[in-house]
């Protein structure tokens, strides 16, 4: 059977979250208050730092970046699903689904390396603090901020490249509320080999290697900070990177889950509720996982809401 002379797929059905339909009434509601919490508390966060000239530092310019791409992140794959619930229309066309798929792994790739060189800035700040203006300084900041770009962009396009050429003809029901890789290969009539092979591979570099390279890191800040000789110090130096580590925690139990795992051992349900807690929940808890423990912070977002009040007033 030759794929050139077969008929593929123009278009998907995403099947959602919902098993139920009186579900989906439920399901708007809570998503929409997610996204509309995750937009105003990362956009917040962005205007507070870059309004703000004392955050101005390494650390603020990381988090901004890292609050534009969670922002993004949830804006490519939440609001279609709203649109679908509502319209009670859950048909997607092929070009609509790999271009979801290629900024869900853009944006996907950005979030992971973004949090390992945030655990890489609280490594010099604490374990090289006299050093730390030296190293991390605005070019460097740049090129650690800006090189993920492009390294995002290289690997998304080239799983887009790849699933490309892969031929639908059998089912073209999604049981998922997104276009994600897994799920779109088990429907491929084609032999998904060499994609399947990538997936590993990117995994990999952007999953795997990331959380190794922010567990070495906080050993050695584990080790740094025990030589304090202060309780306060060290008290101090832990707050620095008890949000983070939140965030280390959150995002990546649930990627190495769905991307490393056997697949013997996932299901759709799991891998959705995986999607879910990396996709919605963690961009709308980071705004107050990094402001409710941070002075800083707090600070700048309290002048500008009182900027607000003062200038309606």
């Amino acid at each position: 059977m030759e794929p050139r002379n077969q008929t593929s797929a123009s278009e998907f059905i995403l099947l959602g979250l919902a098993e139920k339909s009186e579900q989906e009434t439920v399901l708007f509601a809570l998503f929409l208050c997610m996204y509309v919490v995750t937009a105003v508390g990362n956009l917040l966060i962005i205007l507070a730092i870059s309004s703000d000239s004392h955050l101005h530092t390494p650390m603020y310019f990381f988090l901004a970046n890292l609050s534009l791409v969670d922002f993004c992140l949830a804006t490519n794959t939440v609001p279609k699903m709203l649109v679908s619930i509502q319209s009670r229309n859950k048909s997607i066309s092929y070009s609509c689904c790999l271009t979801q798929m290629y900024f869900f792994h853009f944006f996907g790739i950005m979030d992971s390396v973004l949090i390992a060189v945030m655990a890489y800035d609280r490594f010099v700040a604490i374990c090289h603090p006299l050093h730390y203006t030296t190293i991390m300084s605005p070019r460097v900041c740049g090129l650690l901020a800006g090189v993920p770009w492009t390294f995002s962009c290289f690997i998304s396009l080239t799983h887009i490249l790849l699933m490309s050429h892969l031929v639908f003809c059998g089912s073209n029901e999604i049981p998922h509320y997104f276009c994600d890789l897994t799920p779109l290969l088990r429907l491929s009539c084609t032999d998904t080999t060499v994609n399947k092979i990538f997936v590993l591979i990117v995994a990999g570099m952007v999953i795997a290697t990331p959380f190794i390279c922010i567990l070495a890191s906080y050993a050695r800040i584990i080790v740094a900070i025990m030589k304090v000789p202060s309780a306060n110090g060290r008290k101090k130096a832990f707050s620095t990177c008890s949000s983070h580590l939140s965030v280390v925690a959150l995002f990546y139990g649930t990627t190495i889950g769905v991307y490393l795992c056997p697949s013997s051992v996932r299901t759709a349900v799991k891998e959705k509720a995986s999607a879910v807690m990396y996709t919605a929940v963690t961009p709308m808890l980071n705004p107050f996982i990094y402001s409710l423990r941070n002075r800083d912070l707090k600070g700048a977002l309290r002048k500008i809401v009182n900027r607000k009040v003062t200038s309606s007033s």
